[in-house]
């Protein structure tokens, strides 16, 4: 069964560019003929590739969250080890939304200019490079220049992911967006839940206990390698792949040679000008607030509370694992909906429990907090998903993916340092938990906004 079903609007189904791999014959429309032209010749090269683009989107995904959550379950050793202040570390978890915001804006023009496999691979070899420096790094300055590093590879891999979906699979992007999530929140959960118990397996060293996950990262870069060789993707990022509906192989090819004789689209002041990119924009900063609230900091609030270090770990697994099967189904849910709006209000509304609990009551309900806060961050899922269902083109998709995530992340920087200086000020987690409860509603707000059955090209 396709993913995208037929009562969608028309806009929702790619139409063959060239290139482009056509549907098998089981997922045509009665009565259609096979794609003919550039298309129907370049399916064998698309064919070759879509094992290694598999693999390689779950390998990648598997490590976007690693080198922050494997921080996040030993931030107070770390904090210890290298001297820091509330204050510091509050910027440390600040980083990453940091280096998301400015060097995520630049994967449109890498990827145009080298293909979005190249970039990923290269993003892929700059995790593992930061890995492998972090656990070197002998103070604060050196620790965040490679954390750095490591999240820069994470930045533009995360803006070019739902582009190499849109690109290889235009007609499952509902299936591969949920494999990938799964796989990402797969990643984060393990890094959460294993870095205590191997950190002390390896004679409680941190720097290890960090290191080890470059191992995964290694295994990361393989896939694409042979992915160099697809030297279509850089023309491509430019045309995009039209998402219209055809009902007949011939309205196909008009509408692709039509394509690709038409200029590339305008970079972000296009974008820019519609309101329906800046309220994803702004729900996607205000998801990933919370997110990185929540991977920097709750392990230390549940800690604080009295509970374990390994168990505070296991807590922060418990949320980031909750994404493993509901990032598989909001995204095969949400693109069989016209808005996404309701999905938007349910997950909010168990990021209010779960913070609400863990104001009045942080030990005592510690496992179902951590369950409610799991399904509230699988917002994650659903904006990447709503991205690829605001624009009709694949040349859309990339630049209102980095639009949305470069000011999303922008939005989120504030959010963790302010909460470790509301801690180290406060003297305790009322006033931080109340922050994060507080961020709940104008995310419900603008996931509404952006949930709404348009695309960003009608409003520019």
């Amino acid at each position: 069964m396709p993913d995208e079903p037929k009562t969608l609007d028309p806009a929702a189904r790619p139409a063959a560019t060239a290139g482009d791999s056509p549907a098998p014959d089981r997922d045509r429309p009665a009565g259609t003929a096979p794609p003919a032209g550039p298309a129907a010749q370049a399916a064998p090269v698309h064919r070759r590739f879509l094992v290694p683009v598999t693999l390689g989107l779950v390998l990648a995904a598997l490590n976007l969250r690693p080198a922050i959550t494997s921080l996040g379950a030993l931030l107070e050793e770390v904090s210890e080890g290298l001297h820091m202040s509330g204050s510091v570390a509050g910027v440390l978890t600040s980083v990453p939304p940091l280096c998301f915001a400015v060097f995520g804006i630049t994967a449109p023009r890498l990827a145009r200019r080298f293909g979005p496999a190249a970039v990923v691979c290269a993003g892929m070899a700059a995790i593992l490079a930061g890995l492998v420096l972090r656990p070197l790094a002998g103070g604060t300055a050196a620790f965040l220049a490679a954390s750095a590093l490591a999240l820069m590879g994470i930045a533009v891999s995360n803006v070019l992911m739902p582009v190499i979906v849109k690109r290889y699979f235009p007609d499952r992007v509902g299936t591969m967006t949920g494999l990938y999530s799964m796989a990402l929140a797969l990643g984060t959960s393990v890094a959460a839940a294993a870095t205590v118990p191997m950190t002390d397996v390896l004679g409680g060293d941190w720097r290890l206990g960090l290191g080890v996950w470059a191992i995964l990262a290694a295994l990361a870069v393989l896939p694409w390698l042979p992915l160099l060789r697809d030297r279509d993707g850089v023309s491509r990022m430019d045309t995009g792949s039209s998402r219209t509906e055809t009902g007949s192989s011939r309205t196909a090819s008009r509408a692709s040679r039509t394509e690709a004789k038409a200029p590339a689209p305008a970079a972000a002041p296009r974008v820019a000008r519609s309101r329906t990119a800046w309220a994803l924009g702004v729900f996607f900063g205000l998801q990933a607030t919370g997110a990185y609230i929540t991977m920097g900091w709750m392990p230390q609030i549940f800690r604080d509370a009295g509970v374990p270090a390994s168990t505070a770990g296991v807590l922060l697994a418990v949320t980031m694992v909750m994404g493993v099967p509901l990032a598989f189904v909001i995204p095969r849910l949400a693109t069989r909906m016209k808005h996404q709006g309701p999905i938007v209000v349910a997950l909010a509304l168990c990021g209010l429990g779960g913070y609400t609990g863990l104001f009045l009551a942080p030990a005592a309900g510690a496992w179902l907090w951590a369950v409610l806060l799991g399904v509230s961050n699988c917002a994650f899922p659903l904006a990447l998903t709503m991205i690829g269902l605001r624009s009709r083109t694949g040349a859309g998709v990339v630049r209102l993916s980095a639009f949305a995530q470069s000011v999303g992340y922008l939005i989120s920087i504030p959010g963790p340092l302010l909460v470790g200086v509301l801690y180290q000020h406060s003297g305790g987690w009322g006033l931080p938990i109340a922050l994060m409860g507080g961020l709940m509603v104008p995310q419900m707000i603008v996931g509404i906004l952006a949930g709404r059955d348009r695309t960003v090209e009608d409003e520019c």
